[in-house]
């Protein structure tokens, strides 16, 4: 386990378990202690540690061929492409590794579409964004985040970004002007802690970007591919981005994988050398990802997180009140915020860590619960009686 004295660069503070071996909600450590895992890699592992199909469709590939670049096709790739528009209803893909690089994919092709597309004058397209956002560490990221951990330190940084209050459609409208190509969105905001927005939010931004042509991106790498009890988190409300970015689950918690999705009057603005991935489209990936994708095709998991999602939400409401100042709730998918009186939000996960389960608190505060999907009803009853324990630093259950 690191410490001290770790090799490692400090810029984690992981809770002190270390974990050997997982199957599906369940993982265990090195000496043999079980947990029930309710982070799943936010999100990443949505299907489960070592999903059997999922393992199955990586072996079978890892017996093939892993790598070839996109210097040449590979007989992964479209398939993998075609299935994944057929999913989101779009018409291309772009495809990437990690969730940041989508973002930043993303970012590229909409600045390329303001100018080709849209016309916006030479180096003066921009982007909006919303209070509160996390799309990711890399250094243009970080230049339109708020958050003084992510941003404080690495400058100077990338211009071109406005920020607006998440939630407020009147303050997206006041702020769109000539030079704007795009605004981008977490549908939900995960990092933050799960902040949800008004109901009319999103389609409010929606008729917003169509009436002044401007592009709605929409960040599904946390909240997409099953964890809110739909597709999307965008679905929630009826509402269609232009372009999709997503991560995470796409690669079933086995490969790096993520996509920029959309269609081609946007996302055929990109020009072959203009942008590229060594690794991104490669035949592992693009296995794996249509794994995920026939698994989402079914709309099982989406189905099973919304009903779980149900329990989860009236397990989580009734603590309200009981170390509990708020909760929200999208499917299997949750952030609760913790009565200082009890301590922080770290000190809560480490209780229930104690108790034989994982979570991860995020801004102080705030408890983030996102399960894996296949986790059963029991298993999910008794993680909430754990937290509902650990609210209580004197009673703390062991397993």
């Amino acid at each position: 386990m690191s410490g001290a004295r770790s090799a490692l660069a400090h810029n984690y503070h992981p809770l002190p378990v270390e974990i050997a071996s997982g199957e599906g909600a369940w993982v265990t450590d090195t000496s043999g202690r079980r947990y029930l895992d309710l982070l799943a890699a936010y999100s990443a592992v949505n299907f489960g540690h070592r999903n059997a199909e999922l393992v199955a469709a990586a072996k079978a590939q890892l017996d093939r061929v892993t790598l070839v670049s996109r210097a040449f096709e590979n007989d992964q790739l479209e398939p993998f492409a075609a299935e994944l528009v057929a999913l989101c209803g779009k018409e291309m893909v772009l495809p990437m590794n990690t969730g940041a690089e989508a973002v930043e994919s993303g970012i590229k092709v909409a600045r390329a579409w303001g100018y080709r597309v849209k016309g916006v004058p030479h180096d003066q397209a921009t982007i909006l964004v919303a209070s509160g956002n996390f799309h990711g560490r890399t250094t243009t990221i970080v230049s339109f985040s708020d958050d003084p951990s992510a941003r404080d330190d690495f400058g100077p940084y990338t211009p071109g970004f406005r920020m607006v209050p998440y939630g407020s459609a009147e303050a997206i409208a006041e702020a769109i002007d000539d030079t704007i190509v795009a605004v981008l969105l977490e549908p939900v905001q995960g990092e933050a802690g799960i902040i949800v927005p008004p109901d009319d939010y999103l389609p409010t931004v929606r008729r917003l970007c169509d009436e002044h042509r401007v592009l709605l991106i929409a960040d599904e790498i946390q909240s997409g591919l099953g964890r809110v009890g739909a597709t999307f988190a965008c679905d929630l409300v009826g509402v269609v981005p232009d372009l999709y970015l997503l991560g995470k689950a796409l690669g079933g918690g086995i490969v790096p994988v993520s996509a920029v999705v959309g269609d081609r009057d946007v996302l055929g603005v990109l020009r072959p050398g203009e942008h590229g991935s060594t690794f991104g489209g490669n035949p592992l990936a693009a296995a794996v990802g249509r794994a995920v994708v026939r698994m989402l095709a079914t709309g099982e998991p989406q189905r099973r997180a919304r009903e779980l999602g149900a329990v989860l939400e009236r397990r989580l409401t009734a603590l309200v009140g009981h170390g509990v100042t708020a909760v929200r709730v999208r499917g299997l998918w949750a952030g609760v915020d913790v009565d200082p009186a009890v301590g922080t939000a770290r000190q809560v996960c480490e209780r229930m860590m104690a108790g034989g389960v994982l979570a991860k608190d995020t801004h102080g505060q705030t408890v983030r619960l996102a399960p894996p999907i296949v986790i059963s009803e029991a298993d999910l009853e008794h993680a909430v009686d754990v937290l509902e324990h650990a609210l209580v630093p004197a009673a703390v259950p062991t397993t």
